[in-house]
């Protein structure tokens, strides 16, 4: 019987790629050995890097426009002080709207003068925070374009004259924006990419070289731009899995067509929500995220029988965070919108039952 994953990361990928992947770890590319023990600087390996590099900037629409990606290591979390220790010279600007961008800023303040713009903290960062201003003297702004813990999410790109740099970990790939309104993204690849271990970073060069500091080679970008993602052995089997799933999103129509799905399976989940008197969702309603959506019971008695019927349907990896509690259903790219539906009819059970 299916399992349906809506694990918000590591989490699900689709079935081609797992088995591809699985085929690769035994014989890459018909070369008798193993992904995972060949050289990175074969031509095998080589081949990889360039096609996910190549791809990414491809999906993003940002070829021959001046970007570079690098595949890298240590998870978004090294990006909280890699972005600082690049690009903080006199000071930089954090727009607060979570446990991610809360622990980025304090990464920041190591290296210069870090502000916070503004914040939703007031409501345990249950909305998206508007009609604030951007000073022109910052050397970036930082948002998080996706809060995987609250359930809310950046509708409305900010438009300013700063280098705009982006957590873009859990929405990246999964919805068409002018993603050349970006001076960084970062993305870990453990949510719509690939499994942990590695992370995407998209990077204008024009913004480099700007700060006043000597950076270590492994933790400046100009290196890793040099070295091609190769200054240190690269994690080839995250980097390859990655390259998998952004051939296979190509294949599949792309970004646009994806965020049609998405968008497709969100509506459907949150109308559940919202209809069934025993569920109460988290997020504002006009920031709610397509990617994890955080919902209550509204009487936690029947918390027994939803978990039970949950279980039973084979549903997995649908408890909240610590943070929030109740339940999120992460519904990235490579969740089928039957597994949504699966949900909901467990949901209308519930109902029935009670």
């Amino acid at each position: 019987m299916k399992v349906h994953n809506f694990s918000a990361g590591p989490s699900i990928l689709p079935n081609s790629v797992i088995k591809e992947a699985s085929n690769g770890i035994l014989n890459i590319n018909n070369s008798g050995l193993s992904l995972l023990e060949i050289s990175h600087r074969s031509k095998d390996f080589m081949d990889i890097m360039d096609k996910a590099t190549c791809l990414a900037l491809k999906l993003l629409d940002l070829e021959n426009k001046g970007y570079k990606a690098l595949f890298l290591q240590g998870g978004a979390s090294n990006q909280f002080l890699m972005t600082a220790y690049n690009l903080l010279e006199n000071k930089a600007g954090y727009l607060n709207t979570g446990v991610w961008s809360t622990k980025a800023l304090k990464e920041a303040k190591l290296f210069g003068e870090a502000v916070e713009i503004t914040s939703s903290k007031d409501k345990n960062f249950n909305y998206i925070p508007k009609g604030y201003s951007i000073d022109s003297d910052l050397d970036y702004f930082h948002i998080t374009t996706n809060n995987t813990i609250f359930g809310t999410q950046i509708k409305e790109i900010p438009n300013t004259s700063v280098n705009l740099v982006c957590d873009m970990s859990s929405d990246i790939f999964s919805r068409k924006i002018d993603f050349s309104k970006f001076g960084l993204i970062y993305a870990g690849a453990q949510k719509n990419m690939g499994p942990a271990g590695t992370t995407l970073v998209v990077i204008k060069e024009d913004v480099l070289g700007k700060v006043s500091r000597k950076i270590p080679s492994m933790l400046d970008y100009q290196m890793h731009i040099d070295k091609e993602s190769m200054f240190n052995t690269p994690p080839v089997f995250a980097v390859y899995t990655s390259m998998l799933t952004l051939e296979w999103l190509d294949k599949n129509g792309g970004i646009k067509s994806i965020e049609s799905k998405n968008n497709e399976k969100a509506e459907l989940l949150y109308n559940a929500i919202d209809n069934n008197e025993l569920f109460k969702g988290f997020a504002a309603k006009e920031d709610r995220s397509s990617m994890n959506a955080t919902f209550n019971l509204v009487n936690q008695d029947h918390k027994e029988v939803f978990d039970k019927l949950s279980k039973e349907a084979n549903i997995n990896g649908i408890n909240g965070h610590r943070s929030v509690g109740g339940y999120r259903a992460s519904i990235y790219n490579a969740l089928e919108i039957e597994s949504v539906k699966v949900l909901i009819e467990v949901m209308n059970e519930l109902k029935r039952k009670v």
